[in-house]
């Protein structure tokens, strides 16, 4: 190879001998015509291309002969130790010498830190049970502090989706580079990163367009998701009735369909006529996306079957004259626990993000000597996907005819406060904003009561909305909740009565 005075072009080596356990069984050794050692460069092409080595040979100005070789080799690494010292070098130097002098058995090395590679690949394999290890990605525009908020949530996310989480970069840029997101530079640096980490996925906390995807996962040769992808992902993990999976399944075709592009899959490409097929024709992907479109509208007409028939015992259940209030708030705030608490139930609880996707109804005899009816809805999230909330709507419509909101809140999380306006935003959107509403801040026995009290301030001042503090596993702590739910239920009961009067 043949370059220029600053930079030398490589060829594209292709996948030969691409493994995650050994190195590409290339060396590079090039000359620096300005006297440089190893340049940044040369370390960054070290790592993305895993040669075994990357060497430079300092050229004397006045002889032309040649003066020290300088190089370098990469080294294998645990995860564990990487995340935990974040300055490590992913490489190692020898010692300068001229080439006469170089006695290095860099075969034997070579092998020995193949060796070391497996080992630790293998090892992080049996401890993770084939578990997918990710990296998390942000990039943003705004404040730093709002991006660390959203890739903790993140990383909630990833937890919850059964993921081995292996590490978080941020980038803070001006604008966002519309093919690859990030920077080249910040870009590098995540392909090193993955390459050292043994990452399998990369998951960006952000909405990415079908082309940006393809542009990442050809520059990383790992599989890139999104921020909704992954939650598609949880709901089709979570979801346990027939409907749930349906509900879900259109959400992800919804998802797919504008994803299904030339060149992302080389069967795309094929013609699916032939002999005996030819005239117009049509492509595999034309022929892909017919059939995604198909489905799309046969989900469709079923889930507007299961949005009738919930609008029937809907009916049923008003004639009946029954309160109907529904739990909503934050998706792990506590709603199913509060639920459970309130009517002795044993309704699927669990600290993770989305644990309840099917809504679940549940009787409760108020101290008045009233009956309601209890509704435990999904939980809501920031940039809640649009794909979701469409294929939710049918359960999303159980809440359009309760009487109260409980607005199941987080109080002990930093971000209750935009919880709160997140969950508002949705419910606006939904049309359901009108419903009298009571916030429920649980997990109050975690705060202090100064800190409590300034939340409930807050509250007071941004929403003008009344809270109760409670403790969803603390029975005890439930009574000023049921007995304020008691007198709004009673307030509702009066109204109807007067409006039936007047009438």
């Amino acid at each position: 190879m043949v370059g220029t005075a600053k930079r030398i072009e490589m060829p594209d080596f292709g996948r030969a001998r691409v493994s995650a356990d050994r190195f590409r069984g290339l060396r590079c050794v090039h000359t620096q015509l300005a006297g440089e050692r190893l340049t940044q460069d040369d370390l960054t092409d070290l790592a993305l291309l895993r040669l075994d080595l990357m060497a430079t040979i300092q050229v004397d100005r006045e002889t032309g002969l040649p003066n020290n070789v300088y190089s370098a080799h990469l080294l294998p690494t645990t995860a564990e130790k990487l995340v935990e010292e974040a300055e490590t070098l992913p490489y190692e130097f020898l010692e300068p010498n001229i080439p006469a002098h170089l006695d290095t058995n860099f075969l034997a090395l070579i092998n020995s830190l193949e060796t070391e590679m497996a080992r630790i690949r293998l090892t992080a394999r049996n401890r993770q049970t084939n578990r997918d290890r990710v990296i998390l990605v942000g990039v943003t525009t705004g404040y730093f502090s709002e991006a660390e908020e959203s890739m903790n949530e993140l990383e909630e996310l990833a937890l919850s989706a059964e993921t081995v989480v292996l590490d978080k970069i941020i980038q803070r840029r001006q604008k966002i580079d519309s093919r690859t997101v990030l920077g080249k530079g910040k870009l590098e640096e995540l392909l090193i990163r993955a390459m050292r980490l043994g990452a399998d996925l990369i998951v960006f906390d952000a909405a990415l367009s079908p082309a940006q995807v393809r542009s990442l996962s050809e520059a990383t040769e790992l599989k890139v998701i999104d921020r909704t992808q992954l939650i598609l992902d949880i709901f089709a993990q979570r979801a346990q009735s027939s409907e749930g999976k349906l509900q879900v399944e259109l959400a992800q075709l919804k998802y797919l369909l504008p994803r299904l592009a030339q060149g992302q899959n080389p069967a795309f490409s094929r013609l699916a006529g032939g002999i005996g097929g030819r005239g117009p024709g049509e492509t595999k992907l034309e022929t892909d996306r017919r059939r995604v479109r198909d489905k799309i509208s046969h989900l469709e007409k079923q889930v507007e079957n299961l949005r009738r028939q919930r609008q029937q015992r809907r009916k049923e259940r008003l004639r009946r004259a029954v309160p109907i209030i529904s739990l909503v708030g934050y998706t792990n705030a506590g709603k199913s626990t509060l639920l459970n608490t309130l009517t002795q139930s044993k309704v699927y609880a669990e600290k993770k993000m989305f644990a309840t996707l099917d809504p679940t109804s549940r009787r409760l005899r108020l101290p008045i000597e009233q009956e309601i009816i209890i509704n435990d809805t999904v939980g809501f999230i920031r940039d809640l996907p649009e794909t979701l909330v469409a294929a939710f709507r049918a359960t999303l419509e159980e809440i359009s005819d309760s009487d109260l909101l409980v607005h199941v809140v987080d109080a002990s999380s930093p971000q209750a406060m935009a919880q709160i306006e997140s969950v508002d935003k949705i419910l606006l959107d939904l049309e359901l904003n009108k419903i009298p509403r009571l916030i429920a801040l649980n997990k109050a026995d975690l705060l202090d009561e100064i800190s409590l009290e300034s939340l409930e301030r807050q509250i007071w001042l941004d929403k003008q909305a009344e809270s109760v503090a409670i403790s969803a596993i603390q029975s005890k702590t439930l009574k000023p909740l049921v007995e304020k739910i008691g007198e709004l239920v009673g307030n509702f009961a009066l109204s109807d009565l007067q409006v039936a009067i007047g009438k």
